[in-house]
């Protein structure tokens, strides 16, 4: 009780030390709020580059603008570093690093090993250790039998759970304070330091009984998007062949008041969460003898869409007498979601490969993305001269529209980013 105590207090005077590994889309926003509110915070990364714009005041990402991080960086309440020694002082550690799959499609922990590998060294009491990278449920109990081979043990001498990100890159009104964060400890002492410690930045913490329902929590909050995403593209290709305006019929099915939410197709699912947090659970059920139909078909669903958009393209193609092996496409947009630059799983990706393995030359229009599959972003009034055949494949509020819509001959848009503009192309759409 005497580790738990001292932390505690270190807490509830805010006189303690934070380390956030990770300084990318979650952990950035995670340091900047508790800098904010007065923690001294480190940001810890491997990336020299980031660290050093950190430390220069510098953002290079789109929610955190360098104005609001520069203060934190000169008042000394925020900084960076590559060094690990900055665990030895720390008084909470939040783990945001990658966790991806790997070639083979299964969970790739390596990040998250490495960040407990480089922790264990340091490790002392009176520490908590938050997992906030999105993984399978146990994650968080394994991770600490490899700190409690210091002969430290979780629960008396250091505190650990798990407390899934929930940021959404781009999004202007949820932000880490205001979103509701979930915790889960390892045993109950972890779990009101765990409340303690996120009631201090965040508006509402909702504890649950462990950390196996916390990272159970966010698995369910994105295999949810993932199945009915994947229901509302399944739909948009039976509207093809049926002659049907998806987007007509979700407008109208959204007018009923109860029992329906509306989901809207699209090119394939990107970022980090969708095309991926579905696939840990899998993996997880599956050692465990459960076959998850549902999940395994919305992910071979949301996969097949770059495919079909492709062929849409296609179709438009040869009504005009043209083949896609003779074209040259400009690709408008490859982030996995609007006005930001990640590109994390973006479905742009498979289309720009399916068009240059059918032929089809490629070059691409995003504000966001100055270089991308070995190509750099055009101009656009350019780009529609040296082509006026378009697939947009995301929606940025900042892209010229208007021009795209006088000069193409055949758009296929499979974001309804000219319709919901209310914008009429004086050429061909096709909308997904």
């Amino acid at each position: 009780m005497e580790s738990f105590k001292k932390l505690a207090k270190k807490l509830e005077e805010r006189a303690f030390n934070l380390v956030v590994v990770g300084g990318g889309y979650v952990g950035l926003p995670v340091a900047v709020e508790f800098a904010r509110r007065g923690i001294d915070t480190t940001v810890l990364d491997v990336d020299v580059r980031k660290v050093e714009m950190l430390n220069r005041g510098e953002s290079y990402i789109e929610d955190i603008p360098s104005e609001e991080l520069k203060p934190l960086v000169e008042s000394g309440k925020l900084s960076a570093t590559t060094d690990r020694y900055a665990y030895k002082t720390a008084d909470v550690v939040v783990i945001t690093v990658p966790t991806p799959l790997d070639a083979e499609g299964n969970p790739d922990l390596s990040y998250v090993r490495a960040a407990i590998d480089s922790l264990k060294e340091y490790l002392h009491p009176g520490m908590l250790v938050s997992l906030e990278s999105t993984t399978y449920p146990g994650t968080t109990d394994e991770m600490a039998e490899v700190l409690e081979e210091t002969g430290l043990k979780v629960g008396r001498d250091f505190f650990m759970g798990h407390s899934p990100e929930r940021i959404n890159p781009g999004d202007p009104v949820w932000k880490f304070h205001n979103t509701p964060k979930v915790v889960g400890g390892l045993d109950r002492l972890s779990t009101e330091l765990m409340v303690r410690f996120y009631s201090i930045a965040v508006e509402k913490v909702v504890p649950v009984s462990t950390a196996r329902a916390a990272e159970l929590t966010k698995l369910l909050e994105n295999t949810f998007r993932a199945v009915n995403i994947a229901l509302v593209n399944e739909f948009a290709m039976i509207s093809h062949k049926l002659n049907v305006d998806i987007w007509e019929v979700i407008e109208a099915a959204g007018t009923k008041p109860f029992g329906f939410m509306k989901f809207y197709p699209g090119p394939g699912v990107g970022g980090h969460c969708i095309p991926i947090d579905p696939l840990y659970l899998l993996w997880k059920v599956r050692r465990l003898g459960i076959d998850a139909e549902f999940i395994a078909l919305a992910d071979k669903v949301n996969k097949g869409m770059p495919a079909f958009v492709v062929s849409l393209l296609e179709e438009a193609l040869k009504s005009e007498g043209r083949d896609i092996g003779d074209e040259k496409v400009l690709v408008v947009g490859v982030a996995y979601k609007k006005n930001i630059s990640d590109t994390r799983e973006s479905p742009a990706y498979r289309i720009v490969e399916l068009l240059r393995s059918k032929g089809a030359r490629v070059k691409y229009h995003d504000p966001y993305v100055p270089e991308f599959m070995g190509m750099k972003s055009e101009k656009l009034k350019p780009a529609l001269q040296w082509t006026d055949t378009v697939l947009i494949v995301t929606d940025h509020d900042n892209i010229d529209w208007e021009t795209i819509a006088e000069k193409a001959s055949i758009i296929v848009d499979s974001r309804n980013a000219l319709r919901k503009r209310g914008i009429r192309p004086i050429g061909r759409l096709v909308v997904l």
